[in-house]
């Protein structure tokens, strides 16, 4: 049986030991930032480990569940089983942690894994996945738990349909992840879709401003807008909007290429994405503050946009790079609306000094996550489940619900006591009696109403007299062969 235990923990040496090996290999295949990697690939991982470390065994522990007034001499609890072998499709945005997160939730719950990394990062998923495996055989166990599988689409087809896999997990695309569900439904395997986003941040006009600028800086330009959870919309009331988009076209501005943000590591067909976006938004009126064009084969400048038309594509479709979008809103409703029209429901965030305002508008947000006065915090409360809604996907991983995800969970009942089992009435036994129908209404009576005692006594009358009929009848049955047993006697002279 794996100790996975004594797995994390040498995982967690064995990272720690290879922390810049792991962040270089990053660096190098996708382009991104030293420091990027340090909080996305790293951080990210070691925080999840000590999760499970911490928090594992118990989430999947045997967990009592009440029972009824039918079921008082039963015990119940559900109990998580591993599922054999689970499939994972990760992106390159974070080629370590990608791999690392289905990983060690597929081992902690006892599961064999096979990972598909993406084309644009499969040097470096090799080495990461050889570390795993290497740890697994120094813990004696078998290091072929974990594979690694290489390649495009049809690669990543051939393990969803595999009979042999028991569950599916995604991370990518929209367009990709419907080919995934299609795929996946015509076995009727279960999968996890965690698709793309269009997060917005809203600010409201009692917001730390400060606070939100260097935040909302952070939410768009972290790994060049390659994240899921980027901030792909900000919307800022309009008495705070002018001064907000004056203190970021200057922010903005200020960013290196190379040094603050990293390269596109979809090269070409990123910055031809991201160009037809921004054209379409400026033909419709937008206004371009900075950048909007690419500078090399694999960089993108950092782009500001204000006064962003509704109609423009880029409210509604993910951009995954450097392009910071601002949007005035008047009150409360009307940016909840703004948020709502999108078709991604993944993360947000809300910023007030008034946590019944930030209640209210979180409340109303279509959406899976959201982070009151912070960006992208949830992800480090391992404890939390990460998924959205609508466009964004289904399902969880992360978090009680993501590891529990992992398992077959199976419901069981048993005896409370040894010697108190479960004995069906005789009008309830096959061949069914006339009086089973009579019987059961009276139960039915006797235990649901709950507002009416002299129902509940007339319902309990009705169950208990077929047994005192019966005790009566036995009576008089008795009676009677005792009479006529008399009656065979010699009679005196």
């Amino acid at each position: 049986m794996l100790n996975v235990v004594r797995v994390l923990r040498a995982l967690r040496r064995a990272f720690l030991a290879n922390r810049e090996r792991i962040l270089q290999a990053s660096v190098q295949e996708t382009g991104k930032t030293l420091v990027d990697a340090q909080l996305g690939e790293m951080l990210t991982t070691l925080e999840k480990i000590r999760w499970l470390l911490r928090q594992g065994e118990r989430a999947l522990a045997p967990e009592h569940r009440s029972v009824g007034p039918l079921t008082l001499h039963k015990r119940a609890f559900v109990q998580f089983e591993p599922l054999g072998v689970i499939a994972a499709i990760a992106p390159w945005n974070y080629p370590f942690h990608n791999l690392m997160n289905p990983i060690l939730a597929a081992l902690f719950a006892g599961n064999a894994i096979v990972v598909k990394c993406s084309e644009y990062s499969s040097w470096c998923s090799v080495h990461y996945v050889d570390l795993v495996r290497q740890v697994l055989a120094a813990c004696g166990h078998p290091p072929e738990l974990v594979q690694l599988v290489t390649g495009r689409a049809a690669a990543g087809n051939a393990l969803v349909t595999d009979p042999g896999v028991d569950k599916v997990f995604f991370t990518g695309s929209t367009a990709v992840g419907r080919q995934v569900a299609k795929a996946a439904a015509e076995k009727l395997k279960p999968c996890v879709l965690e698709l793309g986003g269009k997060d917005a941040l809203i600010i409201c006009d009692d917001a730390d401003l400060e606070q939100a600028t260097a935040i909302s800086m952070r939410g768009v330009f972290q790994n060049s807008g390659q994240n899921c959870v980027g901030v792909e919309r900000i919307l800022v009331q309009r008495s705070r909007y002018e001064g907000f988009v004056t203190q970021m076209e200057r922010q903005v501005r200020s960013l290196r290429l190379g040094e603050d943000l990293g390269a596109m590591t979809m090269g070409e067909a990123a910055l031809r994405h991201m160009e037809s976006l921004v054209a379409d938004a400026v033909a419709r009126g937008a206004n371009l503050l900075c950048g909007g064009k690419a500078t090399h084969q694999f960089y993108w400048e950092p782009t500001l946009l204000c006064d962003v038309p509704s109609e423009s594509r880029i409210l509604r479709e993910e951009v995954f790079g450097p392009v910071m979008v601002i949007i005035p809103f008047d009150h409360d409703e009307e940016a909840i609306q703004i948020v709502n029209a999108c078709p991604f429901g993944l993360g947000s965030s809300v910023f007030t000094a008034n946590r019944s305002r930030a209640a209210n508008i979180r409340n109303q947000l279509v959406v899976g996550m959201v982070n009151e006065n912070d960006f992208g915090v949830n992800y480090l409360c391992q404890s939390l489940p990460f998924g959205g809604t609508k466009d964004s996907g289904s399902d969880r991983f992360a978090g009680i619900e993501g590891l529990r995800g992992c398992c077959l969970m199976k419901s069981v009942t048993q005896d409370r006591f040894w010697c108190f089992r479960t004995r069906i009435p005789a009008s309830l036994q096959y061949p069914i009696g006339p009086r089973a129908p009579a019987f059961l209404d009276a139960l039915i009576r006797f235990i649901y109403i709950e507002d009416d005692i002299w129902a509940r006594l007339s319902a309990l009358v009705a169950l208990l007299r077929p047994s005192l009929e019966h005790s009566t009848g036995n009576t008089s049955e008795v009676a009677t062969l005792e009479t006529e047993k008399l009656k065979t006697l010699p009679q005196p002279r």
